[in-house]
């Protein structure tokens, strides 16, 4: 090369550097929130299509300033002790090969997850464990679903958790969640793992990357009762993530109430809890507020 040549190179590789980053080259930042319903075969009927999925989850983000729509997608179901996944096994693995897991001829999720895809709704996929391996349900699901991008992470109901061998499900160990996260952070480390429950003593106080807990208590008084054992939900786990699943049927006497149910008790937690991440309508009311297609 010319030292003319190598001149003109070095003063382009200058000014390139000095250039400000392309738009497109910075990746679009979180949303403060997401926001959307819980989905489950069994708590909602007849299961609505794709089209009524995004447009409620839009429309439950779109009461919050900053939320993403988002989706908690139930992908594996308790079965006396056993999961009930959702999906067919993978290639080599029959029923009765992996202990208390159990696995669908049919596929209920791959056609909903590609329109979320296209659409722009996350999704959280959770399994209700019973006695089943979780770290074994992680790797079931993600390897079979972690290809698409909607996904945010996975979750565990700890409700189910061994729930055959202790009432309201065993407690979960610091230990265990923290390898639960880390499983599900081998497939993507961007992933989230959220656990769930309404008792505190079920969950441990693990400050973690990557733990999101989640409470889907029911059956208050009121609002206030309902927002003030949120809030205490939330500054136990302050400062790591929280969110909260309502609208169940036992509180409906008083939220049907209320102008806007999902605005007022979502609105009402954002102003007491800064570490909110979700929130959550759930599924056995969904038909109330987004009528049945």
């Amino acid at each position: 090369m010319k030292p003319g040549h190598l001149l003109v190179l070095l003063l382009v590789l200058l000014l390139a550097a000095c250039q400000p980053a392309s738009p497109a080259s910075t990746p679009a930042p979180e949303p403060s929130l997401r926001a959307g319903l819980r989905a489950s075969h069994y708590g909602i009927s007849p299961f609505p299509d794709a089209d009524w999925w995004i447009t409620s989850a839009r429309d439950m983000a779109g009461r919050f300033d900053d939320a993403a729509p988002t989706v908690i997608w139930i992908v594996g179901t308790v079965n006396d002790d056993a999961c009930w996944l959702n999906f067919p096994a993978p290639e080599g693995v029959q029923n009765g090969d992996l202990p208390h897991i159990i696995f669908s001829p049919l596929d209920d999720n791959e056609s909903y997850l590609d329109r979320f895809d296209r659409e722009g709704v996350r999704v959280w996929l959770q399994v209700e464990p019973g006695s089943a391996d979780v770290v074994t349900l992680i790797d079931l699901v993600l390897d079979r679903y972690g290809a698409h991008s909607s996904i945010v992470g996975f979750g565990v109901d700890a409700e189910w958790y061994r729930h055959t061998v202790c009432e309201n499900g065993c407690a979960v160990s610091e230990q265990e969640v923290i390898a639960w996260a880390e499983a599900v952070r081998r497939h993507n480390p961007r992933y989230q793992l959220f656990v769930k429950h309404w008792l505190f003593d079920r969950l441990p106080l693990t400050l973690h990357e990557g733990i999101v807990f989640i409470d889907d208590s029911q059956q208050f008084d009121s609002l206030e009762a309902m927002l003030t054992e949120f809030q205490m939900w939330g500054n136990y786990y302050a400062p790591a993530p929280v969110g909260f699943q309502y609208g169940y049927p036992s509180d409906r006497r008083w939220w049907s109430q209320l102008d806007d149910p999902p605005a007022a008790i979502g609105e009402a937690l954002r102003k007491r809890l800064s570490n909110l991440s979700d929130l959550y309508w759930v599924d056995f009311t969904a038909y109330d507020l987004w009528p049945q297609p």
